[in-house]
């Protein structure tokens, strides 16, 4: 297996919901299982990023959303061997035992700092102990387990080691990226197909709930079909309806990339969504994908997993983007172009938590790859002179990240600040 196939096959997960209640639940529900007995306290510390993303964001099976309840469920109902899968299955009684817990004031979120940097620890305090457990840099990368105030496991923290490897997806070219693309045996990323298979699956979940608006909507506009002869209105209703469907907690995982459900999706369904108007076979859409995939990486890479920009239309959407010049037979002066009329107009997006905007900034992401690949298959292009670009494709992507971290580290204080008065009823 190519080294790249493997970072790609690592890194696509299952993930119910917006990832981050569910990476909380996971921590809480880990401390929790390893202390009995009835709770009596939760305390949670959380970067910006991670309390940002999870502040108003649905929680799988419910109608509630935010740190709390992803804290407060995880406690009692969430089942730690599903990974960020956690909370499926959550009932009524759970809802009402969570609703209960926070009101009678055991369940503490605070912020540790401004960082993209992945942070979470939680710990549980029971009738008969407590335990606490430290995730860092990936949202179920367990670094600390504390039980009882003994040390059961401890791993060095990578992130602060000297002479540190660059990534390796920093190793490549978009030349070389291309190339494996081309190249690799179809055989060996087949998997990539079960991306789309789950996010169809979600949009389908988002089509029939009454909860939806967007996807409606999008759906009328596209004449009522969920495939039209209009590629970019499918690909925007593909997109949208799956991530409706995914920040509102309706119970269909979708499949992540770099962390995040939204990510997946936007890198994944306007690729499905082209091919089935233009006839593209299977083939051509599991390379654009892993192509979608890998740029996107390339970029998280520099931005953080967690930042103050909106990485699911910027780095997933440059991805997808060059996904589409893929499929429409571009080569990498194509996709050149395409990389920077993505970083020249929406590079600026904010992420300001995981919420039902997430689902606009899908559409926009959708409408400026559009945009943008059209554009570039017929060589207009803005000059890597200008702005942010680069002088290489490779530079131009890293200049892309650096907007978010550590570019917006002011940015994402701000955004934080705005959320907390608004919960603060002032």
């Amino acid at each position: 297996m190519h080294e790249l196939t493997k970072l790609i096959f690592d890194d696509m997960k299952p993930a119910l919901g917006v990832t981050e209640p569910g990476a909380i639940a996971f921590a809480v529900s880990t401390a929790k299982s390893r202390v009995p007995g009835a709770v009596r306290q939760i305390s949670l510390r959380l970067n910006s990023g991670m309390y940002k993303n999870a502040f108003t964001c649905g929680i799988p099976g419910t109608s509630q959303v935010g740190n709390e309840y992803a804290a407060a469920l995880g406690a009692i109902a969430a089942d730690s061997k599903k990974g960020l899968e956690c909370l499926d299955g959550i009932t009524e009684d759970q809802v009402r035992e969570a609703r209960q817990m926070i009101a009678d004031g055991k369940v503490r979120v605070s912020m540790s700092e401004i960082t993209s940097r992945i942070f979470i620890e939680a710990a549980v305090t029971t009738d008969t102990g407590s335990s606490s457990v430290t995730i860092r840099d990936s949202h179920t990368n367990i670094v600390k387990i504390v039980e009882n105030d003994r040390t059961i496991l401890e791993k060095a923290d990578e992130g602060e080691q000297e002479n540190a490897m660059p990534p390796l997806i920093h190793r490549y070219t978009l030349e070389q990226l291309l190339s494996y693309v081309r190249e690799v045996p179809l055989e060996e990323i087949q998997f990539i197909q079960a991306a789309h298979t789950m996010n169809y699956k979600l949009m389908e979940e988002g089509l029939e709930s009454p909860r939806t608006t967007f996807s409606r909507c999008l759906l009328d506009e596209n004449g009522g079909s969920i495939i039209s002869e209009d590629e970019q209105k499918t690909a925007s209703l593909l997109c949208s309806a799956a991530i409706e469907a995914r920040v509102i907690g309706l119970s269909r995982p979708a499949m992540s990339i770099t962390g995040s459900g939204a990510h997946g999706i936007i890198a994944t369904m306007p690729l499905y969504a082209a091919c089935q108007v233009r006839g593209h076979s299977e083939e051509q859409l599991l390379r654009a994908t892993a192509l979608s995939y890998l740029i996107c990486m390339y970029i998280k890479e520099y931005s953080g997993r967690l930042s103050a920009f909106c990485g699911c239309a910027i780095a997933a959407g440059t991805g997808m983007a060059c996904g589409l010049t893929y499929l429409r037979g571009g080569m990498e002066k194509e996709m050149e172009y395409t990389i920077n009329n993505m970083a020249s107009s929406i590079t600026g997006m904010i992420c300001d938590g995981g919420n039902q905007g997430c689902v606009m900034k899908g559409v926009v992401a959708v409408d400026a790859a559009y945009r943008s690949v059209d554009l570039a298959m017929k060589g207009v292009h803005i000059d890597k002179v200008h702005g942010v670009n680069g002088n290489t494709p490779e530079e131009t992507m890293r200049y892309m990240g650096l907007i978010a971290s550590p570019g917006m580290v002011g940015t994402e204080k701000t955004i934080v600040e705005i959320l907390e008065h608004k919960s603060s009823g002032h």
